[in-house]
């Protein structure tokens, strides 16, 4: 027998060993900053020394992916002020940035044919990517920083992935954030992936596009066209969502600019209709295009005639088919309209579908939206094939209608959340300024998630901007849910603060964002008034307060910025900070005004001529934005807000009328102040709250204990709503407490009572719907050892126009329910809430005896006889 060398042997098996060490790498956490200007060992040196590594691809990869290449291309020029080389020949060199498509490109494949690169986790799944530094990846090369995607847009997420972590913001376009120059970037060896998205379309609405948007584009691009497209399919992108609906507001996508679809197909964007809109149609379409009358009752030939110069023009680039019927301009279906019709338009715009696409229309992504009345046409029957995706949708304030049942059978087509920022309908319109707290959108779209609605969320956006941080948290969100816990929204705008304008000032950035949308939530601006808050208890005074305190710290952080960030800050945080506390300081004013002339105060005419100076006011803030950065975004803040009256939009900003009193000389006006609450302070052993002016009002995370059963816990939800923050159950999941009581789960209240008989609870919801669609979200309250009584938030409420309980829930942003107690003594008591229906989310709680002060926001918390610091279980609350 033939002896063989041990060298001969060792050999191959190192080499075997080198192989599983290099495809065996650690995978960095999602998260972790992976790029730094700073040498570590084993990182590649994307940019050092005055030379960037040379950027490659396949030439045979996606149109997207080279397109996004470049983009990577002009990013690091962005940071480094040097231009690294973009090839698509063979690569050489000591150090190279490899880019590719499993499957669409030869070098990313030999990588992975030759073991150099472990595509296991990558391979096949949905818009996965993986970056890692492969040493010796192929003759003539050292090293490579390698980005490997599944598909087209795991690519190029990848590439935008390592854009951000260079330090280009994906708003760098869109909100001007400069780029901080770097002369050296080191990219960490180990593989890093961000996984496949939980949602898997993941997209924006851009809708009720005029005034802003509409004459913004007209001037910077000649229209609604694809030269402005183009940068939101980029943004989209940078953000890692994959879908959009277009401008419709007298927009035709595909007829106004033939290349905006293809220029949206080569990018890689997923492209939709609105819910109104069947087979790629944009509504607008039927006026240019149509013929006769939009009846499928009368009229069904017609109609087939142009959805199928629809499908036909979609031709093979990515759409999700909107299917179904709504009325003519967005609008109900006539009253006879019937079910079977609905399911006889659905069958055949699907025969349609397949007719035109040559294969069975299961292949082809379509949905059908639930929109206002079409979900009552679900909810009495009404079906559409297995694989479309039920797109439920929210009442266009962010209040989620309808989530599939638990335990039903799944659907191929899954379901999705039709979600709003901005709304042109009753009661009345909401577009001018970001009114969407982070807290509660987390809060309604961590249910969708928990029920299994993650198929597609698209959330209309209005003109895009001022919505830039709401946007980001719901693509963000989309991505991985996981990744943003409950408690999470303070420390992610936190994150996104630091993005836009570096660590320094972030923590504070963060809080003013999340303030100014806070206070812009309480009621949006659309809804204010004179009377909106209260002057005989100084709330307006309060309110006032708070928004230019709130101001102060925007203004003295511009101030500290360099000069080179504050486009970006204005857009971004002055601008909604100044235009939200002038417009309530003048409806404030005008209120002081109206209350002198009621008193024939000397100061009525000062009053009316300084709300006047504010509304000029609000004019100069507008004009200040328009301004910026050479007026590249004039007209965006076209939108009219100021003298409503009704639903609709005023044609122009009016102002609010005053009163004058011409006879008498102008003297300083002296506002109301808050009126001082005294009350006995004495630190009665487990005193808690303690009644003043005939109530007890606490904030509902100022439990003193919190009772958990089996699966069910409280949980804080920081900053959600009015005032304070919020509390609600989790998992969102739990099967309700149909019988309340005992040791099931309630969150206990100390309060001190000044005397005993009858009192009112009064509480504070966020206007949750009931998204079980069954008898309404129910909770419980007693007092003491009194049986829980239980009460129903959604009696007589139903998210239609007209529905009064509903108008004012939204208007309010609050459900307000009561129930009726009786104590047998004065003194300490407790006062228990208890867990019914999953998604109750509660936000303050009143106990009084008398008719409370009028107050929009409801009295401010009473002062305590002794710490009521909560002390529930250890690790129940928070810890989600």
């Amino acid at each position: 027998m033939k002896t063989i060398p041990f060298r001969v042997f060792l050999l191959p098996l190192m080499a075997l060993i080198s192989t599983i060490e290099a495809v065996a790498q650690t995978t960095l956490p999602v998260g972790t900053t992976t790029v730094s200007n700073k040498k570590s060992q084993g990182a590649f040196a994307l940019a050092a020394n005055g030379k960037v590594a040379p950027i490659h691809a396949s030439a045979n990869d996606w149109p997207g992916v080279l397109r996004a290449a470049k983009d990577l291309q002009a990013d690091v020029e962005r940071v480094t002020k040097i231009s690294p080389a973009f090839r698509t020949s063979q690569p050489a060199g000591a150090e190279v940035v490899l880019i590719g498509t499993i499957g669409k490109s030869p070098l990313i494949d030999q990588l992975i044919k030759d073991k150099k690169l472990d595509a296991k986790a990558v391979a096949g799944r949905w818009e996965t990517f993986v970056r890692q530094v492969v040493e010796k990846p192929m003759p003539g090369v050292e090293r490579a920083l390698v980005i490997a995607g599944s598909d087209k847009r795991g690519t190029i997420f990848g590439i935008y992935d390592l854009s951000s972590q260079i330090g280009v913001s994906p708003w760098y376009w869109w909100a001007d954030v400069p780029v901080k120059t770097q002369t050296a970037l080191y990219v960490a060896s180990a593989r890093y992936t961000l996984g496949e998205p939980k949602v898997k379309y993941r997209g924006i609405f851009i809708n009720d596009e005029a005034p802003a948007l509409q004459g913004w584009s007209q001037e910077k691009f000649g229209g609604v066209n694809s030269k402005m497209y183009a940068h939101m399919f980029e943004l989209i992108l940078r953000l890692k969502g994959n879908y959009l609906w277009p401008a419709m507001w007298g927009n035709m996508f595909n007829v106004d600019d033939p290349q905006n679809p293809v220029l949206a197909d080569e990018y890689g964007i997923v492209m939709g209709t609105s819910h109104h809109e069947p087979l790629t149609r944009a509504h607008e379409e039927w006026k240019v295009a149509g013929k006769g009358a939009w009846n499928y009752q009368t009229n069904a030939p017609a109609l087939q005639e142009f959805w199928r110069g629809g499908m036909q023009r979609m031709g093979t680039r990515e759409n999700i088919v909107t299917v179904g019927m709504r009325g003519d301009g967005d609008e109900p279906m006539s009253e006879d309209s019937n079910i079977d019709l609905l399911e006889k338009i659905v069958a055949d715009q699907r025969q349609i579908i397949a007719e035109t696409t040559g294969k069975p229309a299961e292949q082809t992504p379509q949905l059908w939206a639930l929109y206002k009345e079409v979900q009552d046409y679900y909810d009495k029957g009404m079906r559409v094939p297995d694989d479309v995706t039920l797109l439920l949708c929210d009442d266009n304030w962010g209040n989620i209608r309808k989530l599939p049942k638990l335990g039903e059978k799944p659907r191929k087509g899954g379901y999705g959340i039709y979600y709003h920022f901005d709304y042109v309908g009753g009661p009345r319109n909401y577009k001018w300024l970001n009114t969407n707290p982070l807290p509660r959108i987390w809060e309604q779209m961590h249910l969708a998630k928990a029920y299994g609605a993650d198929q597609i969320w698209i959330v209309n956006v209005g003109d895009l901007k001022p919505m830039e941080l709401p946007i980001s948290f719901f693509l963000d969100y989309a991505w991985n849910p996981d990744r943003i816990p409950a408690t999470g929204a303070a420390a992610y705008t936190q994150r996104w603060a630091a993005q836009q304008f570096g660590p320094t000032y972030a923590t504070e950035i963060g809080d003013i964002l999340a303030k100014y949308a806070k206070y812009n939530a309480r009621r949006k601006p659309e809804l204010l008034g004179p009377e909106t808050y209260s002057l005989a208890t100084g709330e307006w005074a309060t309110v006032v307060a708070e928004y230019q305190q709130l101001l102060a710290r925007a203004e003295a952080i511009n101030q500290k910025l360099p000069a080179t960030d504050r486009d970006a800050y204005y857009q971004l945080v002055l601008h909604p900070v100044q235009a939200g506390a002038n417009l309530n300081e003048l409806y404030y004013t005008v209120a002081l005004n109206q209350d002198a002339k009621k008193r024939n105060q000397a100061n009525t005419t000062e009053l009316a001529i300084k709300a006047g100076k504010l509304f000029d006011k609000d004019i100069e803030i507008t004009s200040r934005y328009h301004a910026l950065a050479g007026g590249k975004w004039n007209h965006m803040m076209d939108q009219t807000h100021i003298g409503y009256t009704s639903w609709q939009q005023p044609a122009k900003n009016t102002m609010p009328a005053v009163d004058t009193n011409w006879a008498d000389s102008p003297k300083t006006s002296v506002p109301p102040k808050l009126a001082t609450r005294k009350v006995a302070m004495a630190h009665v052993v487990g005193a808690g709250f303690m009644e003043d002016g005939g109530y007890v009002s606490i904030e509902a995370e100022h439990f003193a204990k919190a009772v958990n059963s089996g699966p069910v816990t409280w949980q804080r939800l920081p900053d959600l709503g009015r005032t304070l923050g919020a509390v609600t159950t989790f998992p969102v999941t739990a099967a309700p407490h149909a019988a309340p009581g005992g040791a099931s789960p309630h969150l206990q209240y100390q309060v001190t009572l000044t005397q005993a008989g009858p009192v009112t609870v009064r509480a504070y919801f966020a206007p949750t719907l009931d998204f079980t669609n069954t008898q309404g979200l129910r909770y419980a309250v007693s007092i003491d050892d009194d049986a829980p009584q239980i009460i129903n938030l959604h009696t007589g409420l139903k998210p239609d126009n007209g529905n009064r309980p509903w108008e004012q829930a939204v208007a309010d942003n609050i459900i307000i329910k009561t129930s009726q107690h009786n104590v047998a003594t004065a003194g300490p008591h407790v006062l228990k809430f208890w867990r019914v229906d999953p998604g109750v989310v509660l936000e303050k709680l009143v106990v009084h005896r008398a008719e409370l002060p009028a107050s929009y926001l409801g009295p401010p918390e009473s002062p305590q006889g002794k710490s009521a610091a909560p002390t529930g279980e250890k690790g129940s609350v928070g810890s989600r």
